[in-house]
């Protein structure tokens, strides 16, 4: 199976200005709230570069998700690498409305999973979801995340404080 992730790059800007543009609505229920500079290619370029400046550090691995034809469809980013004893970090990903229900989300997150352990060494990936959002839970139980917990108030989503279901995997062995 060919990869569907892959590092992102600065000539992904403006396609990925693109999809969040055309997904601002679909995604909005699942984000915090952002202004418009988010939504441009100024502002996703100095996002971008950020993500870029921080995988250099080891602190971060921004990837794009990649449709069938090695299209870009969405994100997905390990966060907060944390080494010493923690040896964790947090996934967090988002697809396209155009590509949702397809499982490019499920091989993404299994990918990026396999990368976090076999590549980077790491022990624990941590996941975090909205309670009501059943096709993310779904995309993690998939890949064999279990729920550790409920978070009250965790993130500031769609304009208010939500809780949200706490999900980890443990590098096998």
């Amino acid at each position: 199976m060919p990869p569907v992730t892959r590092l992102v790059t600065l000539e992904d800007v403006p396609l990925l200005t693109e999809l969040l543009r055309t997904n601002r609505e679909f995604l909005a229920p699942w984000e915090p709230e952002r202004d418009d500079h988010y939504f441009t290619v100024d502002g996703q370029r100095a996002l971008v570069e950020d993500a870029l400046a921080r995988s250099a550090q080891g602190a971060m691995l921004p990837h794009v998700i990649l449709g069938p034809t090695g299209d870009v469809v969405g994100r997905i980013t390990l966060n907060g690498i944390v080494r010493a004893a923690f040896q964790s970090c947090s996934v967090g990903y988002w697809v396209d409305s155009a590509s949702n229900g397809r499982g490019l989300a499920t091989a993404a997150v299994g990918e990026i999973t396999r990368v976090a352990f076999d590549e980077l060494g790491l022990h624990r990936v941590q996941a975090e979801t909205l309670l009501h959002n059943h096709r993310s839970r779904r995309v993690l139980e998939r890949n064999g995340f279990a729920q550790i917990g409920v978070a009250p108030d965790y993130l500031k989503i769609a304009g208010r404080w939500q809780d949200f279901a706490l999900f980890q995997r443990v590098a096998p062995g």
